[in-house]
């Protein structure tokens, strides 16, 4: 099951309590681990980093595929693994791709890695 057919809650801290809160269980586990691996490659993480951070919340695929000293069915492919990770999403416009992070997923990672208030610095 991928994240993109799981259901969306308005309260990010509601389905995730963070790794430091309680340990996970198995499933959520598995499926955030779908999530690191997909985030694991250097030049996937540079491909989210430029979506999510781009002004206007979306880019061409004819924009990323400069950026980077590959092949485009290459990027294509890490692209891909971004969305099956249910990190980002995509439209066709003509001949082209536009991608956008998506926000619930992005504040999901974030309500999984962040550290209780009261925890030491």
């Amino acid at each position: 099951m991928s994240m993109q057919e799981l259901p969306v809650l308005d309260q990010p801290d509601a389905c995730c309590a963070g790794l430091t809160s309680a340990p996970l269980a198995d499933a959520e586990a598995t499926e955030l681990a779908r999530v690191f691996k997909a985030l694991g490659d250097p030049v996937r993480l540079r491909l989210l980093s430029m979506i999510a951070s781009r002004e206007g919340g979306e880019m061409c695929v004819c924009e990323l595929t400069p950026a980077f000293d590959l092949a485009q069915p290459t990027i294509s492919h890490h692209l891909k693994l971004l969305r099956q990770a249910g990190l980002i999403d995509c439209e066709r416009r003509g001949t082209w791709v536009y991608y956008w992070a998506l926000p619930s997923a992005m504040e999901r990672l974030a309500a999984v890695l962040r550290a209780p208030r009261s925890a030491p610095a």
